[in-house]
């Protein structure tokens, strides 16, 4: 049944609402009256936040994090430790592997993983410049930090070859992630003990 608007505009707004990723048309309208019964300062302010997300936001030089200047706080961080990089899919990881509070390193986004399905091939994702800042030479070890899943795996596997011709050391998470698992997902305490261990990608291949 087609729900009838009492306004066009109204109508327009569930419209815009309802085509974010689960935002189903009952709770986009839901949304909508709730912005409607605010003032229209705040109504302003929230659109005024989405629309500089979405214009000024910048992506980390070194690294490809979400950022607001050239260079995010991790890279430019020279506590951490940026002879180890973590390679993740996006930067719901990076804040899901910060949260653990384990690991001093610094970063590598790389954007998606490899997916034929979904037409996401190594040339759509930042693993050139991984290759690049592993042979700068400054890289030693290279934690592969991909969801569990066979798209994760195939990129694992990949980056792996791309790498196998340098001196550094790849390993991927312990598997307290369990096989399948999103990292998103994973709870804190289990995915850093993950990280801290890690073992060899060489190793990994043999289980």
């Amino acid at each position: 049944m087609i729900q009838k608007y009492p306004s066009v505009l109204l109508e327009n707004a569930v419209n815009e609402l309802s085509s974010l990723p689960g935002i189903g048309r009952k709770t986009a309208l839901r949304l909508a009256l709730y912005m409607l019964r605010r003032d229209v300062p705040y109504t302003e302010g929230f659109a005024s936040a989405l629309l500089a997300l979405r214009k000024e936001v910048k992506y980390c030089k070194v690294c490809h994090n979400i950022c607001d200047d050239d260079q995010c706080s991790i890279c430019s961080d020279y506590q951490r430790d940026h002879a180890l990089v973590c390679v993740v899919e996006n930067i719901k990881e990076v804040m899901a592997i910060e949260n653990t509070g384990q690991f001093r390193g610094v970063y590598h986004v790389l954007g998606g993983i490899i997916s034929p399905m979904d037409g996401i091939g190594p040339s759509d994702l930042q693993i050139d410049s991984l290759v690049q800042r592993v042979a700068s030479g400054e890289v030693k070890e290279v934690i592969l930090a991909l969801s569990t899943t066979m798209e994760g795996d195939t990129t694992n596997f990949f980056i792996y070859r791309k790498l196998s011709g340098y001196d550094v050391k790849i390993t991927v998470l312990a598997r307290g992630v369990s096989i399948g698992d999103e990292i998103e997902y994973a709870d804190e305490v289990t995915l850093g003990r993950s990280i801290i261990n890690r073992t060899s990608f060489n190793d990994s291949m043999k289980i």
